[in-house]
């Protein structure tokens, strides 16, 4: 099968390989999955950079993807073949991951992708949607609730916002440009801070009148935190976050958040507990069959510039998630 690999980390262009390795087989319990599209996450490339160190072997990136179930191991029903399906945690704790034309692993971690819903979308599942719709979840949203999403426009914040907005909350988003406001506008909010020329509290306190936000949501904690010592999160306030530009010990304000009851939620979308990782599956099932999800597909690359799109996704030159095609023919799509 054709795929990208590295066997150290490093700079895409100094450890991205392309071209054949051989095709997988689905183990006992396993599924093997034809792969339509790959999707790149910032977590992808930083594995690749380094944050996984590489211990031996190839490594094939990347753990979202959808496409086909082409074959089954033992104990899986042979009626999943043929059915198109989205992954998750594809390259967790694996080396072979969805950049690749095949990929074979356990059955449930293959789930149903529905007719209505493109592979390209599909590929943004796993990561981006799983992970919003958990970060969601902990930020304990009520009707009428405010609701702050950082980086409304990034491959989580998007869809954070709109789950937050369909569980009846307002929604305001940062952003870093006019394209990506007028991306949000065309989604219906209109709620919108540019956090390069305007100070977030500011707007805050000014759209809030004062009350601040009922939850925040963000993936740097070690910006964000400050927010939370400037006021911006209202009492009983949920701080949830999912990540850090700072994996050193980052600052945190005691008496700022003591007294305002503020409660700090960490999570990481790849170790949810089985039953987490059911209900957020579930919940975005039901989204996906309903219809009420946009998806901000970026960019689509093929798995031969797959350096390209590593290098894209580091410099944050797409506006949406990035998608590699991973040459399913036509025929079979």
């Amino acid at each position: 099968m054709l795929a990208a690999w590295y066997e150290k980390n490093g700079a895409a262009g100094d450890v991205l390989e392309y071209g054949e390795q051989p095709a997988p087989e689905p183990a006992s319990g396993e599924v093997l999955v034809r792969l339509a599209c790959s999707g790149a996450n910032p977590s992808d490339v930083k594995s690749r950079g380094g944050s996984r160190p590489v211990r031996e072997g190839i490594i094939i990136p990347h753990s979202d993807g959808a496409g086909i179930i082409v074959a089954v191991g033992d104990g899986v029903d042979a009626a999943r073949v043929g059915e198109r399906v989205w992954i998750w945690n594809g390259q967790y704790k694996r080396p072979l991951g969805t950049a690749a034309e095949f990929i074979a692993l356990p059955s449930e971690q293959a789930v149903h992708l529905p007719d209505t819903t493109s592979f390209e979308a599909g590929a943004c599942m796993g990561i981006p949607a799983l992970t919003a719709y958990r970060a969601v979840e902990l930020a304990r949203i009520q009707p009428g609730h405010t609701v702050l999403v950082i980086g409304g426009t990034s491959g989580v914040g998007f869809y954070a916002a709109q789950m937050a907005k369909l569980q009846g909350a307002r929604v305001i988003c940062t952003i870093g440009s006019e394209e990506k406001a007028q991306v949000l506008r065309d989604a219906g909010f209109e709620d919108i801070i540019y956090y390069k020329t305007e100070s977030v509290p500011d707007r805050i306190n000014e759209l809030t009148c004062g009350a601040g936000v009922n939850a925040l949501i963000d993936m740097d904690f070690s910006t964000s935190s400050t927010l939370v010592d400037q006021g911006v999160l209202a009492t009983h306030g949920q701080f949830v976050c999912y990540g850090s530009n700072l994996r050193d010990a980052v600052p945190l304000n005691f008496g700022a958040w003591l007294f305002r009851s503020i409660t700090l939620s960490f999570f990481l979308v790849y170790e949810l507990t089985p039953e987490q990782r059911q209900r957020a599956v579930n919940g975005l099932q039901q989204l996906l069959q309903d219809g009420v999800l946009r998806h901000l597909i970026g960019k689509t690359f093929t798995l031969q510039d797959i350096v390209t799109a590593h290098e894209a996704v580091e410099q944050g030159s797409v506006l949406g998630n990035v998608v590699i095609d991973c040459g399913m023919p036509a025929q079979a799509n």
